[in-house]
């Protein structure tokens, strides 16, 4: 705006959100450490202006928390709100329409890394409780704020914050907004999350590389028997090969079929949006029982021998993969990993040697999507957009899920409003802006929906 005008409430929240999306607070580099404060400030700083009472920059053994609350009415629920402020690397920025950190609205999206996951869903709720203040004076019910900076590197400090500070984070229910919609008009409360677990692979043979010329066909080549041990991995039906790892899978019943049916899923679409000529997956289950039903085990990148420009003929010395499973049901991921330790054990190469690194796991997580908390929010989305709630199982994780449920006793709300097409962790990530503005108004409705009980 210009001329003096005076900014309407929703273009102040708009600018609000291209001024903390500016901010590149990169949890997995510590070369942006003092960014990842500078976002936590930001935070801290718009939650004063809106409202928020005992706003404090908490700190952990790593980037630091948020915490913010409201509780002035006592005979109403407490809600936790939890949400991140980290996003990830911007890499490649080359691929990027626009540059990362600085946010450009393009036919009513938002483009800036971090833009749907999570600032944008963050502030939705920072904007709704501002809203709340500004019309009312006061919130409809309790609600305090968990924000944390490192949930893009699996939240290593928020399980013990979490732990220590459970009086202080105490609630009825955790209201998180980092999960996709069905699309545009069709909202969604995730009612499932897979489980993970995350490790990294390395298959070492001699001593150092070795040219191919001299050496070629007479030693180990790491390269190759790492890609030995990781075709085991899977048989043919895309079925995933290691003893035990289906220990704890429920079985997918002829109801949850027809839960998971109920989701809208347009095979063609899909992949002429993902540029694919097919689908793949198990065989014997649909795209979507796949996704929010079944585990997997998956392979994340693979580095070996030389990567640079033209060729250099050698014997790699050192092959690493880096590997992640999606874990459903009562899968135990300590389990799971032990079993795969033995699955390599059994299958390596002769003169190769191989090591396991964990580096994530978490349970997976169900919630009943008939509860009080979950139906309400239901409801409010439905004042809003086109379409009914639905209530997927999401092939996601959100490790910090099952730590709020266990610590704090409280039920998830995973109420989001990305998109899936949306671009997180790739290039031109972006928001609907539509979504955003619904989004702080079925927050409110979600909130004072409570004021009639």
């Amino acid at each position: 705006m210009s001329g003096g005008s005076v900014l309407s409430k929703e273009e102040t929240y708009i600018n609000d959100l291209i001024d903390f999306l500016s901010i590149p607070s990169i949890s997995t580099d510590a070369a942006y450490e003092a960014e990842v404060r500078k976002g936590a400030e930001w935070l801290a700083s718009d939650l004063r202006k809106s409202g928020m009472e005992n706003v404090e920059i908490m700190e952990t053994d790593g980037h630091p928390v948020v915490y913010a609350d409201w509780l002035h009415q006592p005979d109403k629920p407490v809600f936790l709100v939890y949400g991140h402020y980290d996003v990830q690397p911007a890499d490649p920025v080359e691929l990027w329409t626009s540059a990362p950190f600085h946010p450009e609205i393009r036919d009513g999206k938002l483009f800036a890394r971090g833009a749907t996951d999570d600032k944008g869903q963050v502030l939705i709720h920072v904007k709704a409780i501002a809203s709340l203040m500004e019309e009312d004076g006061e919130l409809p019910v309790n609600i305090k704020l968990c924000l944390e900076g490192e949930e893009e590197i699996a939240s290593p400090s928020l399980v013990p914050f979490v732990k220590k500070h459970k009086d202080k984070l105490a609630c009825d229910a955790v209201l998180i907004s980092d999960t996709p919609m069905i699309d545009e008009e069709t909202p969604a409360i995730v009612t499932g999350l897979r489980g993970a677990l995350a490790f990294e692979m390395e298959v070492a043979t001699a001593a150092t590389d070795l040219h191919s010329g001299a050496y070629g066909g007479a030693v180990p080549n790491a390269a190759h028997h790492l890609v030995k041990v990781l075709d085991s991995f899977h048989d043919e039906s895309g079925r995933v090969n290691v003893e035990g790892f289906y220990e704890g899978v429920p079985e997918v019943t002829d109801e949850l079929r027809e839960e998971m049916a109920r989701i809208p899923f347009h095979e063609e679409a899909v992949k002429k949006e993902l540029g694919l000529t097919s689908l793949y997956g198990e065989e014997g289950y649909t795209p979507l029982e796949q996704i929010g039903l079944r585990p997997t085990l998956e392979f994340n990148g693979i580095t070996s021998g030389y990567q640079g420009a033209g060729v250099k003929t050698v014997i790699p010395k050192v092959a690493t993969a880096k590997v992640s499973c999606r874990l459903t049901g009562d899968q135990d991921p300590s389990y799971v990993f032990g079993k795969i330790k033995e699955h390599v054990e059994a299958t390596a190469p002769a003169g190769a040697s191989v090591t396991l690194d964990k580096q994530i796991e978490a349970k997976a997580v169900t919630v009943d999507a008939g509860n009080e908390y979950i139906q309400k929010a239901g409801k409010a989305y439905e004042q809003f957009y086109k379409n009914r709630t639905l209530y997927p199982k999401e092939g996601g994780s959100i490790p910090i899920v099952e730590v709020f449920r266990n610590e704090l006793g409280a039920e998830p709300v995973l109420m989001g409003f990305g998109l899936q097409s949306e671009n997180m962790h790739a290039p031109d990530e972006h928001f609907h802006l539509s979504n955003f503005k619904r989004g702080i108004q079925t927050v409110k409705a979600y909130y004072k929906s409570f004021q009639e009980d």
